[in-house]
């Protein structure tokens, strides 16, 4: 998931009007909005700095729309609503048990539980599995090219519109019985299915022919629903009535009202003053507002380290500068990665290798190019060595805090090494990603990205950003342009081992992850720690090590 992509936004007030107004102003406006829905019972007002991409589930890809959907349209199986690593554990959710694998890792059969309702009380049953999938291979979600299209039979076919249907699906709706079937073994499927996306949506709230329903999304199956959705604004995520407590998902307690506004001062202000209750943990609370969090709510305020998140910047290796090694080993020599926590408030931890400490196959080890403080020396002569220094280099950045600031930062180092040609371009946070993403059109040379696990899986990071296949002309995550043919054979191989036994192979991955930190096919400049700061009336129960904030693990006091 990005932070994964997982984002961006218009802002719901200007923020030159200084983060103390802005603060104020959400203020009255949460309290207008707490009135308007009395009825409704309770609600709890979440601040972020950025909205899902959407929160239509079908094209979602972001940190921001997962942590909502993920309990708006639940799957066949779905996480454990518990802390640290049992909360990266899969339970069964709609089927009545976790999948039967069998045929050699190729088939994977699960009943689905009788009697299950979606949010407007439509009855669920099999075969909506197959529509879910089937919409979105058509929208499309952005890793269906990675986890779907390769993998599930027929799949292919019915995205390139050459079959009606997936074929290698089948369901039985009077058993509830639902089988996939797979071109070959592939490890994390069962956290595939997972995958909010792949949560059951009712055919009867899509639109025919697939369009994305930015403002009425499908009917789910889950504790919440969503209303009231203002896109990049505001939505409102209440308890589905329909929702009958299943072993492992309680129904839910609260209302939620989420708030999208770009000045992340504001929004942390607002916290700390209890106008408003939850920060957006995927957000940085500024360096400047530490000291006076820590000593009026340091019981509401915790930094923790998920340990699946790498932020990194993208080199395009399909065209110059960066199709030349020594170019790519001249930034990395010269990335001064302490700076770079500087400026995100001391939250990241120096990093050299894609694989974060929290996913099995992180190396251990010094890096191969003195990253950490930087040497600009080595640097400058590798970038002499390389010849590329009058080629133009074009560096994509978002608007938010400190997301800028990380790129204005390397626009200079670049500049310091030795590149004579550097122009930082600015996107809109909420279409960043999905801009950079347009691989064919764009063709985007370096900047911004990062990614947040979407399961403890070294090929959920490797797969989606770093293989050649995942290259797409539109919603792609190889930003890189990475078309490595060992990086290629080793994801094959290594990815057919399951989540759960992923140890087993972690020295291969560490191979893969050092090969990579060599030839210099990503730079990553930090492993992310995030802050969870609420109000004076919220009591956290549990964090999710994957969607962050739990829904159903936030009450009051």
């Amino acid at each position: 998931m990005r932070n994964h992509l997982k984002r961006s936004v218009r802002p719901v007030l200007a923020t030159v009007v200084g983060a103390a107004a802005v603060a104020s102003a959400i203020a009255a406006t949460a309290t207008a909005k707490t009135t308007a829905h009395a009825a409704a019972g309770t609600t709890i007002t979440l601040l972020s700095g950025v909205g899902p991409q959407s929160l239509d589930p079908s094209l979602d890809y972001t940190t921001q729309g997962a942590e909502i959907n993920w309990e708006v349209y639940t799957g066949l199986d779905t996480y454990a609503h518990k802390s640290g690593l049992p909360g990266t554990k899969l339970i069964p959710a709609l089927g009545t048990t976790l999948p039967v694998i069998s045929n050699g890792g190729k088939t994977y059969t699960v009943t689905l539980r009788k009697g299950l309702k979606f949010s407007n009380g439509d009855p669920v049953v099999a075969s909506d599995f197959t529509f879910t999938m089937e919409r979105s291979l058509s929208i499309p979600w952005g890793g269906a090219s990675t986890f779907l299209t390769p993998y599930v039979v027929g799949a292919a076919k019915y995205a390139a519109h050459k079959a009606k249907t997936i074929s290698g699906v089948t369901t039985d709706n009077a058993t509830g019985k639902i089988v996939i079937h797979l071109t070959q073994p592939y490890g994390p499927f069962d956290n595939v299915l997972a995958f909010p996306m792949l949560g059951f949506q009712d055919p009867k709230t899509v639109t025919v022919p697939f369009k994305v329903q930015a403002t009425n999304p499908p009917a789910g199956v889950g504790p919440f629903k969503v209303t009231n959705i203002t896109p990049s604004v505001s939505f409102d995520v209440v308890p589905n009535s329909y929702w009958k407590a299943l072993p492992g998902i309680p129904a839910a307690k609260y209302s939620f009202e989420e708030k999208i506004n770009s000045n992340v001062e504001a929004n942390a202000l607002s916290v700390l003053n209890n106008s408003a209750d939850i920060f957006d943990w995927a957000d940085t609370i500024p360096g400047s507002l530490l000291p006076q969090i820590k000593a009026k709510a340091s019981s509401r305020y915790r930094l923790v380290d998920l340990g699946g998140s790498v932020y990194y910047f993208f080199l395009n290796q399909s065209e110059a500068p960066f199709n030349n090694q020594l170019a790519r080993e001249a930034v990395a020599a010269g990335i001064n990665e302490a700076a770079l926590s500087r400026e995100g408030s001391g939250t990241l931890a120096p990093a050299c290798f894609f694989l974060p400490p929290g996913i099995p196959g992180h190396p251990s080890g010094k890096c191969p190019y003195d990253w950490g403080q930087g040497n600009l020396k080595l640097a400058q002569k590798l970038l002499k060595e390389s010849g590329q220094a009058n080629v133009p280099v074009t560096v994509y950045s978002e608007l938010r805090s400190p997301r800028l600031q990380w790129c204005t930062t390397y626009a200079q180092e670049l500049k310091a090494i030795g590149f004579k040609h550097v122009t930082l371009k600015t996107i809109a946070d909420q279409t960043y990603f999905t801009t950079i993403g347009e691989s064919k059109k764009l063709h985007p040379q370096t900047g911004f990205a990062d990614w947040n696990e979407d399961f403890p899986n070294p090929v959920d990071f490797y797969g989606t950003q770093l293989e050649g296949s995942s290259i797409t002309p539109i919603d792609n995550l190889n930003f890189g342009q990475v078309n490595n043919a060992h990086i290629n054979s080793e994801i094959a191989k290594l990815g057919t081992t399951p989540t759960t036994e992923s140890g087993k192979v972690a020295a291969q991955w560490q191979a893969l992850d050092k090969y990579v930190a060599a030839h210099v096919n990503i730079v990553p400049f930090g492993y992310q720690s995030f802050p969870f700061f609420t109000s004076s009336r919220i009591k956290v129960n549990y964090i999710n090590d994957i969607y962050g904030w739990d829904l159903l693990g936030i009450s009051l006091k």
